[in-house]
């Protein structure tokens, strides 16, 4: 079973979401199959931001939390294969705040985690890049790489 003070600290994140959450943005805890929340897995959506290339996409994100938290960092993901250059393949997000080594803190919240990859979206940081193809892209043709994003953005409309 999940630690305490990690379910204590979700459930709080989850009632301070549903009173206020960006507008666009949507974050739950996973149902189990037998109706169940299970607080340690959420599912995501970050809007593209408006005026970027990104803009029109509906995002798909899956925050893992572990017992460890909010003293380690959640794992997020996009699905498999996602197009930016700090992603990984795998879909994993390369940020800082991300990171236990460099700029975690236990007081981010859900909502400055799914800010913050949004401004990761459109300002991407290329000495962190997580796919060694897409930072070539990225350096050598940014033409060809936001052609790809708008791409994207069209494979992930919103849910009506």
């Amino acid at each position: 079973m999940a630690g305490g003070v990690a379910l204590g600290r979700l459930t709080e994140e989850r009632k301070a979401w549903r009173k206020n959450h960006p507008y666009g943005f949507v974050a739950k805890p996973e149902t189990r199959p037998d109706g169940s929340v299970n607080l340690m897995v959420w599912h995501c959506t970050i809007p593209g931001k408006a005026g970027t290339d990104w803009e029109g996409g509906h995002y798909p994100l899956t925050i893992k939390f572990t017992e460890d938290y909010p003293s380690k960092p959640p794992l997020c993901n996009f699905p498999q294969g996602f197009f930016h250059l700090n992603v990984y393949a795998s879909g994993a997000v390369c940020l800082s705040i991300l990171s236990e080594q460099s700029g975690w803190r236990p007081a981010i919240t859900v909502r400055q985690l799914l800010v913050g990859i949004q401004e990761l979206l459109d300002t991407p940081n290329p000495a962190s890049a997580a796919q060694g193809e897409l930072h070539r892209l990225f350096t050598k043709d940014l033409v060809e790489y936001k052609k790809r994003v708008r791409q994207q953005a069209k494979q992930y409309p919103p849910r009506v």
